[in-house]
């Protein structure tokens, strides 16, 4: 996934209207005062300490090695006090509203805090402390009452209501007029219209918000990392290879248990290792474990129920504020499919086809089951173990063999390089000479096709405890043309580190991550824009999945494969005979592999479906358990045997951050449409082509939040998008789903 441009939830909360706090640049307050006459303009506090200027490294990369845990409250509220006076000269200047003297001076506020924000999220995401931790809970209230302060601000909005309105007088166009109605319009949705009490009620909401995120976000990781499921009797894990018996065993012993074995628990429903456990007893205990990790069953220290329940409640309360009757409603006025209805009408029109197929493939396993002389039904515990050996009786595909293909560094250097060698001319070089933040991390100059600098990238593969779940993209710097910085782009995701001396072999599903993730990264490097609050991947939630996911399609392309799967033991490429029938295979399982994500989305629309009354009466425990049930049911999918991605209570997406996916997580569905249609396009034009590279960076990965999205896709594939190409993909092709 694309980390939100602020990567946790009271660093959104300082995403200013028309402002990209959380992006450097070398002057702090350029612009800010323009048109001031000296003695009018307020002074402006001047930042000491590592944050107060650009880093001194290759594309002003932080230095880690300069900022220790102490720093980080100083920096913000130095950050804070400095932007609040930027502002004030903003709102000061008696020179009548312009472009430059308001729009722009409000894109360029906020660069120290900006330089503080990026770091410390990245670490309290990736590699984070008890004391980062601490620090979180302590500024995020105050880093929302900060964007409140300038968002609400009447003077403030006085002026940039003004350059809005004048907008066609003053010839605005291009990234300029963009930016101004951009400016505008965060501000009325974030309350600038709103009545002073109602103004003044957001601000409160906002503040309890960002503590419940915070909080919601720090609680699930505790309760997953405490999910870890033990095993004291070795012969309990028969059917796992030896390096994951040799991962489990330095994992019990890293948590103090010494001759056991630990498997942890990544972040969704269905867990790796399931598949490959003969015992039913410890596959039920692991997937019970992942069920209940924090709904107050397996460890009442970590139940989010309560917290997700307050915060379904002040979105629904926020939302009526602003006069809808929904935070659906409210949340979606800046997506591509803009209304909940869109969104939904999308979703319901695969339904009656995916449940067919759920239940298909149900009596499928219970046959295969059966075959093997079991007098049990196939359980969630059992999917994927009994899935896996129809797959391969059906196709003759071994996915622990695969595995032997896919070391790391060479599907990253070897295979996802060579995609974005291939495909838009880029070469990399590996540096030992920058600091990171972990070990693990390894960092990489981009030259663009012509040689040129075009930006750095870090690398963060391996699961750890310090680490929350899943996979994610975010910049350390922004790309600007006004400030002259390129990007500083990270990879992070959560892949099983291998015991040491053991070959670090990937799952062709963190394969794909890889390659998804590095999109990400593209659309990124791609940037070409002159402010940063339009830049690269700044788009819409229903829209920044899009360009990731397109890139999964070149971990298949042959030229690719043939370059990166290798066998780590005799340097063999992949059979094609291997990967034909994985292809083929991949139309296998879609009732749960499409089911669970489909069911996770509506999941979230029905959380961001109440209404104030609705929303408040759900607030104990037990009424969210019965919410929630009630919810899936209503989905009219076989949610019994097929439990969403993500329940409410670890569905870190939706409320693990003030706005975040919520009422999005739809986006990953409606971004798989936008994907494969492309992926057709692609077929259609000779694959993998610098010219059809080089077409699809000037037509979508350059363009950032510049334009249309429609209008953008239409200007790639010269068309609408297609839903065909997705129902397709997903055996979705027969029954009702497809009318």
């Amino acid at each position: 996934m694309k980390a939100p441009l602020l990567a946790a939830s009271a660093l959104a909360a300082v995403s200013l209207a028309g402002c990209a706090t959380m992006a450097a640049d070398s002057v702090d307050s350029v612009s800010a005062t323009a048109d001031v006459p000296a003695a009018a303009a307020p002074a402006i506090p001047q930042g000491t300490g590592y944050f107060a200027a650009d880093s001194a490294l290759p594309f002003h990369a932080p230095d880690f090695t300069k900022v220790s845990e102490a720093d980080y409250v100083p920096a913000f509220e130095q950050g804070m006090a400095i932007q609040r006076a930027e502002v004030a000269a903003i709102t000061a200047n008696p020179a009548a509203p312009s472009f430059e003297n308001t729009i722009v001076a409000l894109e360029n506020s906020g660069k120290l805090l900006g330089r503080v924000g990026r770091v410390f999220y990245a670490l309290t995401g990736a590699n984070t402390t008890p004391a980062l931790d601490a620090i979180d809970k302590q500024m995020s209230p105050r880093l929302a009452a900060h964007s409140d302060a300038i968002n609400l601000d009447p003077a403030l909005f006085a002026r940039v209501k003004a350059v809005h309105d004048g907008r066609a007088a003053a010839g605005l166009s291009g990234e300029d007029l963009r930016l101004t109605e951009r400016t505008y319009e965060e501000m009325v949705h974030a309350g600038a219209m709103l009545t002073p009490e109602q103004r003044e009620r957001v601000k409160a909401i906002n503040g309890e918000l960002s503590t419940l995120a915070t909080q919601f976000g720090q609680d699930l990781r505790e309760a997953t990392v405490a999910g870890a499921v033990f095993v004291t009797d070795k012969a309990e894990l028969k059917g796992l290879s030896e390096a994951d018996i040799a991962g489990a065993a330095k994992l019990a012993a890293d948590r103090g248990k010494p001759g056991q074995w630990a498997i942890a628990l990544q972040n969704t429903t269905q867990q790796p290792l399931l598949p490959m456990l003969e015992n039913r007893a410890l596959r039920e205990r692991l997937f019970e474990a992942s069920l209940h990790r924090a709904d107050g069953k397996a460890n009442p220290a970590h139940d989010t129920r309560l917290l997700l329940a307050r915060i379904a409640t002040l979105r629904a309360e926020k939302a009526a504020l602003f006069g809808n009757p929904d935070w659906a409603s409210y949340a979606m006025w800046d997506r591509m499919a803009k209304t909940p209805k869109t969104a939904l009408d999308f979703m319901n029109r695969m339904v009656p086809a995916l449940a067919a197929t759920q239940r298909t493939d149900a009596a499928a396993l219970n046959a295969q089951i059966r075959k093997e002389g079991g007098r049990f039904a196939v359980q969630p515990w059992d999917w994927y173990r009994f899935a896996n050996k129809v797959k391969a009786e059906r196709f003759s595909l071994d996915e622990d063999k695969m595995m032997e293909y896919f070391q790391i560094d060479k599907v990253l250097e070897d295979g996802v390089f060579y995609m974005a060698n291939q495909l838009y001319g880029l070469t990399f070089a590996k540096r030992t000479d920058l600091p990171v933040y972990h070990p693990d991390v390894t960092t990489y100059t981009v030259k663009d096709k012509d040689g040129s600098d075009l930006g750095l990238f870090y690398f963060d593969p391996y699961q750890r405890p310090s680490k929350r779940g899943g996979a994610w993209m975010s910049n350390f710097v922004e790309q600007s043309h006004l400030t002259g910085n390129k990007p500083v782009i990270y990879n992070v995701l959560n892949i099983p580190k291998a015991a040491e001396g053991s070959p670090q072999l990937v799952s062709f599903d963190n394969v794909t991550t890889m390659f998804h993730e590095f999109g990400h990264a593209l659309h990124g490097f791609f940037a070409d824009q002159k402010y940063e609050s339009l830049s690269g991947t700044a788009t819409a939630r229903d829209f920044v999945e899009y360009p990731s996911q397109v890139h999964e399609m070149w971990a298949t392309d042959p030229r690719v494969l043939a370059n990166y799967a290798k066998h780590y033991k005799t340097g063999q490429t992949i059979p094609a005979a291997m990967i034909a029938k994985m292809e083929e295979a991949g139309k296998f399982n879609q009732g749960y592999d499409f089911g669970e994500v489909v069911e996770a989305a509506l999941l979230d629309m029905k959380w961001h479906a109440l209404t104030p009354a609705q929303a408040a009466a759900i607030d104990t425990p037990e009424e969210v358990d019965a919410f929630e049930a009630k919810a899936l049911s209503e989905t009219g999918l076989e949610v019994g045997l097929i439990p969403p991605r993500y329940r409410s209570t670890y569905f870190n997406h939706i409320f693990s951050d003030p706005e975040g996916y919520s009422a999005g997580y739809y986006s990953y569905l409606w971004t798989q449409m936008l994907d494969h249609d492309s992926r057709k396009w692609f077929r259609d034009n000779g694959g993998l082509t610098r010219a059809n590279g080089d077409h699809y960076r000037a037509t979508v990965l350059s363009r950032g939040g510049t334009m249309d999205y429609f209008e953008m896709y239409r200007n790639f594939a010269g068309r609408e998008p297609d839903i065909q190409p997705l129902l397709e993909a997903r055996g979705l092709m027969g029954g009702e789903g497809t009318k």
